[in-house]
């Protein structure tokens, strides 16, 4: 009986994420970003590494991007950094949110010592600033696609574990939890089977906002030199734009392209996060429903007023 409510829930959750506008145009994008990167061979086969022309030629119908201050293809280099920023940023939001789940859940769960000492590892990398720490283990590591993912994972996963945490703690106490305890259930069946699906709105929300946070601090470090840069990514992109003054020399194509791809991922990214939110938040749910009656209710008056001639 509960396993079939359960699955309703997810069916009905399922149904108006399929409705919501927002949520469907957040998923375009990122879908849209991420087939770019599978078919980058195919819609860029020039390599990005290629010296194709001349320097900072403007965008053509021989360059649709234009060519860089080194006379290299931007729109490969576009195409071909969108693969490395996605790795970089769906491989740091697995490593976070698999970190912020295990040490999260299992500190609200046990609570006690085990609670203590796993709150005080997340308050330590919670005070410790990011961007010092990011740049530190940047410069002393070997600054390739790996190093940077655990870099980043490393400095956003406490964050994530704390909300976990929270959450734990307010569903420990509930009765199907007590319900299993008393049958026999493991603790790990019961954290995992029982307890986690009832917090999946949340491990969604915490995944989405980890792949926005690799995203935009790879492209950082990346455009502050602090990765590898003959690897092409966005933020490399960037990094190459700003050594040759294109902003000097108006090369506006050089950086435009790289620059609006992470704000077009990053706002698609949050608009499924918002979507996610507004529909399994039960109070941001009502305060839709409140305002589509009182929009219903003025359009209704609206009609009923007689005019006066």
């Amino acid at each position: 009986m509960a396993k079939s409510k359960r699955s309703q829930n997810k069916n009905s959750v399922w149904r108006l994420l399929l409705r919501n506008k927002m949520f469907l145009g957040g998923v375009g994008i990122v879908l849209f970003f991420s087939l770019i990167a599978l078919l980058a061979p195919v819609i860029a086969p020039t390599p990005p590494e290629k010296f194709v022309g001349g320097a900072n030629i403007a965008p053509s119908a021989e360059f649709w991007f234009g060519t860089t201050a080194l006379g290299k293809d931007v729109f490969s280099q576009t195409v071909w950094g969108a693969r490395n920023s996605l790795i970089i940023g769906f491989g740091t939001a697995l490593v976070a949110t698999i970190a912020a789940l295990l040490v999260g859940m299992t500190a609200g769960y046990f609570g006690g010592t085990v609670d203590d000492v796993l709150t005080l590892i997340m308050n330590v990398f919670l005070v410790i600033p990011g961007l010092p720490l990011l740049i530190v283990l940047s410069g002393y590591l070997n600054p390739g696609t790996t190093t940077v993912i655990f870099v980043l994972a490393l400095t956003g996963w406490a964050f994530a574990a704390r909300i976990v945490r929270s959450q734990m703690l307010s569903i420990r106490s509930k009765d199907f939890v007590a319900a299993a305890k008393v049958s026999g259930e493991s603790n790990f069946r019961i954290i995992f089977v029982e307890i986690m699906p009832n917090m999946a709105s949340i491990i969604v929300g915490l995944t989405v906002g980890a792949v926005s946070y690799g995203i935009a601090a790879a492209t950082a470090l990346s455009f502050l030199g602090l990765t590898d840069i003959s690897a092409v990514t966005w933020g490399t992109n960037l990094y190459w734009a700003q050594n040759g003054n294109a902003l000097l020399v108006g090369a506006w194509w050089t950086f435009a392209p790289s620059g609006l791809s992470v704000a077009l991922v990053i706002f698609g990214l949050a608009l499924i996060n918002y979507a996610m939110d507004e529909i399994t938040n039960p109070r941001l749910r009502a305060e839709k429903d409140v305002s589509h009656v009182i929009k219903g209710q003025s359009s209704t008056d609206v009609r009923a007023t007689p005019v006066v001639r």
